[in-house]
């Protein structure tokens, strides 16, 4: 043999040692690696960890192959890498059906097996008698099968292969949301086998979605079949909830050295330099020992004091293993190839020589990694008194394969034969580095000519639909319904993608499909099945949110691509709102909310966009991959033609009826506000006096001037979305149509005056009793018969009346109660003369030749439809909009002559269809209460209600709903939309306007914690029932109106207005009511300059009414409302929790509204464990006032000065925490007693026996809430007088422990 270099040399002895520690234990039928001599279970994680170091080696040689024989080696090497990825795959895919199951199930007994037997891959434990399911394991896999593929291996070599791969893909694409046994197979670290959300999977699982992502599993001879595809969106929540939890683990684990493996090698998926540095350093000072690092704190697995006979503890015995927890040189092993990464070689030297005393030398002189140390049973003692002091012993395997392959890999790195760039060719280290700054483009399309010109008029230049050709414009939903195709697979039983959800970073690419070239608008802007929907603001709002998040999220090739098109629908009065014109404006500008923007047309854009191929179209398993799967070409052909292009037109029925004599008022006036579950005045109970809204209700009795038929109004005309179903044909007057559900109508009514909008509030509060009956005589709602009830729905306008008349009908008979043929015997004359067909409404000067009045025979006319003339053909009154998604369209052709009454040819109409035209109508027009309590009753539901859930979730926020103290559910696991909706149901009775705003706070709380996760810092959390009281409160503050007309702007206000209050309340930042021309409520803040700081105004009044200025003074009342806001959102103080647990360790218990927080949970629990946090917070959410509650976290907080400075050792017994909050209470009344303080005039005051027994009766003068006066809410903590120096006072003369006489140090200042 000829003579070697130096580095061949000392690359045979590497090659020398793989064979002899690693390869010679490799199966030779399946390639699989046996856990050890004994044991023949080949765990997934644990073999691909074994096989790098070859992998690594076989690079080495390659580099240096100047000799056959190394060539040959290299080669070896290369394809026992190939056997052993290839014999878990073979594994994996015998578990097929599993794959097919979890997609739906995502439930741990459906998840693949966590090992498998090394002689012949199969199942070896059940899969209920074992932690299946970690989603890390499979994630590893993808990842290194990624890497290897990438550096020429050929692993994959079917299609049928790839199919089942990309089906793994979907198996780990929702890892951000389930909980898993994680990497240590334990799951909850009581080891009960409850499975919980760990970052490490969640880390892991982002890394090889993003690694999978456009790979070709063929290399470099695949074509686009053998390309995987991932949403980039699924990857990226992976991010970003793998960014709230570190560096915590999971509930139970606040650290965890598994983590060292996210942040660097092999996963590398933090983006953020800093975090990487915190988790690192949290790693080292909490978990480092002399042996290695400890795996997390508390960990009972082979210490001496566990007991082997069985595989749980006991829920007190996890504080015996603090301080004693093995330590694994395993992790040393991880830092080495850490840092060797990062470059720093000092670093690397340092581990390399710890590791080095640490290891076992063998027989023939080789140093294995031994899996890890224990503290040796005689040594416990004193290992307990001085931590880290005593010699460990050796206890599991030795060597330990995982880490033994790592320290090689570690090894040729050091010694030059890999550079760091061949460990990771996909190049995932350089995440962290920074990027450039994304520049977001924008195209806008007008779906028709005619509003392509209406922008030109403002100088915005766009093209419609038609000239965009040949790209081609579709919503978003068809590109979530091309994705199920994706990994389809017969012969394998696999059935593709289930989620139906295309996020905006998928959308914001163009797609190539064959020929044709595709853009999609995002799914925010589908005209979904909600009314958020239907409110411009809301959108242009969540749109400006969307471009923000593209400017932080996006990381592919190209710039990200918006496209949206505006449609008549958006149109207001024929006119494009203001709103819209000022957003493009910005968008022309080049930034908008510091995002850099250009905005475009999609020819300008097709070389710097991103593009994806659609190849999985192709129907492969056929034959034929170059035609598209036959039902993708029937969908395409149905759907493509009509998604934009073909748009029916239609007119709604009017609003401005002619003024007829009063007709006979309603009955059943108030129906809907019975139903209204918000408390606001539970404070100030029968304190409020005649509203000032009381004296303004005469208008309600006169028509307002929007229902009086002089002026001529626009018809408007709108464009149905299909969703699925029959064709509708080009229009011709008169022709068949079909029109769908998702329809929104816009607002005919953009000038109505403010008084006409206070007009609709003050008609829903009860009127003065005389003037009801000065108009009709009183009927009631016993006698009232469901004939006249329906006669009269008929007869009014008034949509806040239609909807208490439904409301009462729905009450006493039911959703589905037949209405057909009702309401006939009271049918005045005139109605007779009705005999408008749709041809007749061709001479009326309509403002579009193609209108037609559609009179849909499912939903059948309320008010009166006897009335053809031109101003009456307008879309205010009633609404004659298709609901049923699955009417031929000869049905819906009737004339209008046969839409009177509630009959169609004996056909049924039900309540239901009645409430969803009054929906539509409540949409048009704006009246957003009556259009929550109607979407409530018709059980519409938020679309993304359950992602919102999740989302608030998965960064550990839980979500409460109902209001407290006594109905109030909470929610700590992702449910399904149907049972989240049944539960909100529960939690609010009959109050469908609360549910309904329930839901929708849950959606934009979700938008906030997206965009800005600051705004939740010290929330574990969100009670939505207590956000809605505090949001209405602070409205009747602001508006100085009492609780109910609180709760009723509460509800009225747009969703944009919504979103927007709860913003103020979150951020803390003060804010101010103006009011729109509309009458509409407007939340600005106080810094912008269109209120004034003094005078905050409530409903505007064109007479300026000087009842409603209510000027506030700025100090009174600031403290109490703050500590409300902190209460309600619960907000607590900087390491509130731990410091908490340090009290809790040093009496017997904290009692807290009679829940008794036990000394024991400190013997299960680490001080910033999150499960620990979640105990002190259901203790403090048993309290309902939120104020009183801050006044007990302020208590906790005084008890955690007096530990921390160590004035006592012990502080005895249970600590009832309100005794401190009433006894500091009674010194602030003493106090205020001697100095003649404000307090004198409702609490301090001297007593005689009238107060005595309003006392006795729970009542305050002052409205402080439990016992406790108002003044003391509203004193600031800090001062003499503050709140924490009665709370000190109260500590040391309620506690026993606090010495009484005698001179002390006073730490507390």
């Amino acid at each position: 043999m000829r003579s070697r270099s130096n580095s061949g040399v000392r690359l045979d002895y590497y090659q020398r040692i793989v064979h002899r520690l690693i390869l010679a234990h490799q199966e030779p039928v399946t390639g699989l690696f046996p856990a050890s001599n004994v044991n023949s279970h080949a765990w997934i994680r644990d073999n691909v960890y074994c096989i790098l170091a070859v992998w690594g080696l076989s690079m080495a040689y390659k580099k240096i192959a100047d000799q056959d024989e190394d060539r040959a080696k290299c080669y070896e090497l290369e394809q026992s890498c190939v056997k052993l990825m290839r014999g878990l795959l073979m594994a994996m895919m015998n578990q097929k059906d599993k794959v097919e199951k979890f997609k739906m199930t995502q439930s741990p007994y459906d998840s693949l097996h966590a090992k498998y037997s090394s002689k012949n891959g199969l199942p070896v434990v059940g899969d209920n008698e074992w932690g299946h399911l970690q989603i890390d394991a499979v994630s590893l896999y993808l990842l290194i099968l990624a890497q290897m593929t990438a550096s020429g291996l050929q692993i994959v070599f079917s299609l049928d292969e790839v199919s089942f791969i990309q089906n793994l893909v979907f198996y780990i694409e929702s890892a951000y949301s389930i909980p898993d046994y994680g990497i240590w197979e334990r799951g909850d670290k009581t080891n009960h086998g409850e499975p919980e959300l760990n970052a490490s999977s969640i880390g892991m699982a982002k890394a090889a979605l993003e690694a999978m992502n456009e790979l070709d599993l063929f290399g470099a001879r695949g074509g686009p079949a053998s390309v995987i595809h991932v949403l980039a969106d699924e990857a990226h929540k992976c991010q970003a909830v793998l960014q709230s939890m570190l560096p915590r683990e999971s509930n139970s684990k606040e650290l965890d050295s598994g983590l060292l493996c996210v942040i660097g090698f092999p996963a590398f998926a933090v983006d953020d330099a800093q975090l990487i540095h915190n988790t690192k350093d949290a790693i080292l000072s909490r978990l480092q020992g002399k042996y290695g690092c400890k795996r997390f704190l508390r960990d009972g697995y082979r210490t001496p004091k566990e007991d082997p006979s069985r595989l749980y503890y006991e829920r007190w015995e996890l504080r015996m293993f603090e301080n004693i927890e093995c330590e694994w040189p395993l992790f040393y092993c991880y830092l080495i190839l850490f840092h060797a990464f990062q470059s720093d070689k000092r670093s690397v030297e340092e581990y390399a020589s710890r590791l080095e005393k640490i290891m076992v030398r063998s027989e023939d002189g080789i140093l294995l990694v031994p899996e890890s140390y224990a503290v040796p049973q005689d040594l416990v003692g004193f290992e307990y008194q001085k931590p880290g002091s005593q010699a460990r012993e050796v206890v599991g395997r030795c060597p330990f394969l995982w880490g033994q392959s790592l320290f090689i890999l570690g090894r040729l790195l050091q010694e030059g034969f890999l550079a760091v760039g061949e460990l990771d060719p996909l190049n995932r280290r350089l995440g962290a580095q920074k990027k450039p700054d994304v520049v977001v483009q924008v195209v806008i399309i007008a779906e028709d000519n005619e509003i392509r010109d209406k922008l030109a008029e403002h100088d915005l230049h766009v093209q419609t639909i038609a000239e965009v050709a040949p790209i081609e414009v579709q919503p978003a939903r068809v590109l979530s319904h091309l994705y199920t195709y994706l990994g389809r697979n017969r012969k394998l039983g696999l059935s593709g993608r289930k989620s139906r959800d295309v996020g905006i970073l998928s959308t914001s690419k163009l797609y190539s499909l064959k020929d044709r070239i595709f853009a999609f608008t995002p799914q925010f802007a589908d005209l979904s099945r909600f009314y958020i929907a239907s409110d411009n603001e809301l959108m242009i709002d969540i749109l400006k949110g969307e471009i923000n998040f593209l400017k932080s999220a996006w990381d592919l090739l190209g710039r990200p691509l918006v496209t949206l098109v505006l449609k008549r629908i958006h149109l207001d009065q024929d006119k494009i709102p203001l709103a819209m014109i000022q957003t493009m404006r910005k968008l022309k500008s080049g930034y908008i909310n510091g995002t850099r923007v250009m905005l475009g047309s999609l020819k300008d854009f097709l070389n710097t966009s991103a593009i994806t191929d659609l190849s999985f179209l192709g129907s492969t398993e056929d034959g034929y991959p170059d035609r598209l799967h036959p039902d993708v070409q029937t969908y395409l052909d149905e759907h493509l033609l009509r998604s934009f292009s073909n748009r029916s037109t239609m007119n709604l029925r009017g609003g401005q009826l002619r003024p007829r004599t009063l007709r006979r008022r309603m009955s059943c006036k108030g129906a809907i506000k019975k139903t209204r579950s918000i408390n606001v005045d539970s404070d100030n109970l029968g304190m409020e006096g005649p509203s000032p809204l009381t004296e303004r209700r005469l208008s309600s009795i006169v028509p307002p001037p929007w229902l009086q038929a002089n002026k001529q109004s626009h018809v408007s005309v709108f464009a149905t979305t299909p969703e699925e179903g029959p064709a509708s044909s080009p229009l011709h007057l008169g022709n068949e149509l079909s029109v769908r559900e998702n329809i929104y109508p816009v607002d005919p009514h953009h000038s109505r005056s403010a008084i006409d909008r206070r007009s609709e509030f003050v008609r829903q509060q009860e009127m003065p009793k005389i003037l009801i009956q000065r108009h009709r005589a009183e009927t009631n709602f016993a006698d009232t018969e469901v004939e006249e009830l329906i006669a009269m729905l008929r007869e009014t306008e008034n949509l806040e009346e239609q909807g208490d008349i439904l409301q009462y009908l729905v009450d006493t008979q039911g959703l589905d109660f037949n209405t057909a043929g009702l309401g006939f015997k009271n049918k005045s004359d005139d109605n007779a003369n009705n005999g408008g067909t749709a041809g007749d409404l061709d001479n009326a000067n309509l403002s579009s030749s193609t209108a037609i009045a559609i009179a849909n025979s499912n939903v059948p006319c309320i008010g009166n439809t006897n009335d053809t003339s031109a101003s009456n053909i307008s879309s205010g009154g009633s609404s004659n909009i298709s609901n049923q998604n699955n009417m031929s369209p000869q049905e819906n052709n009737h004339d209008s002559s046969q839409s009177e009454g509630m009959l169609e040819e004996g056909r049924v109409v039900t309540v239901r269809d009645l409430l969803k035209g009054l929906y539509e109508k409540a949409c048009q027009q704006k009246l957003w209460g009556l259009v929550r309590h109607t979407a409530g009753m018709l059980g519409k539901r938020v679309e993304d209600l359950a992602k919102a859930v999740t989302d608030l979730l998965v960064r550990q926020k839980q979500v409460t709903v109902g209001m407290p103290p006594n109905n109030e559910h909470t929610i700590t696991a992702p449910l399904p939309e149907v049972e989240l909706r049944q539960l909100i149901h529960d939690a609010y009775g009959d109050d469908e306007s609360t549910a309904m705003l329930t839901q929708e706070l849950m959606v934009y709380l979700a938008m906030f914690i997206r965009t800005e996760p600051q705004l939740f810092h010290e929330m574990l959390r969100l009670r939505v029932g207590l956000i809605i009281q505090v949001m209405a409160k602070e409205l009747s503050r602001t508006l100085n109106c009492d609780g109910e007309a609180a709760s009723e702007h509460l509800l009225n206000l747009s969703p944009f207005e919504m979103k927007n209050l709860l913003y103020h309340i979150l951020s803390g930042k003060e804010f101010a009511v103006s009011s729109v021309a509309r009458g509409n409520l407007s939340i600005v803040s106080c810094k912008s300059s269109r209120v004034s700081k003094k005078s905050q105004i409530g409903l505007g009044d064109p007479e300026g009414e000087d009842a409603l200025i209510a000027t506030i003074d700025d100090r009174q009342g600031q403290w109490l409302r703050r500590r409300r806001l902190d209460g309600a959102l619960n907000r607590v103080p900087r390491d509130f929790y731990s410091r908490v647990w340090t009290v809790l360790e040093k009496c017997q218990g904290l009692a807290i509204e009679g829940r008794v927080l036990q000394q024991s949970l400190t013997q299960e629990m680490t001080p910033g464990e999150l499960k620990f946090a979640l105990e002190v917070e259901t203790a403090l959410n048993q309290i309902p006032q939120p104020e009183y509650r801050q006044l007990v976290v302020e208590a906790l907080m005084v008890l955690t000065l007096v530990t921390e400075h160590n004035m006592v050792p012990t502080l005895g017994g249970i600590i009832y925490v309100e005794h401190l909050v009433h006894k500091a209470n009674q010194l602030f009344l003493e106090d205020q007693r001697k100095v003649q303080g404000d307090a004198t005039l409702c609490c301090a005051k001297i007593k005689d026996g009238k107060e005595q027994q309003q006392a006795a009766s729970g009542m305050l003068l002052c409205g402080g809430a439990a016992y406790i006066c108002q003044h003391l809410y509203d004193s600031a903590p800090s001062g003499s007088y503050g709140t924490m120096t009665y709370m000190s006072r109260a500590v040391a003369l309620v506690l026993d422990c606090v010495p009484k006489h005698g001179e002390m140090e006073c730490a507390i200042s």
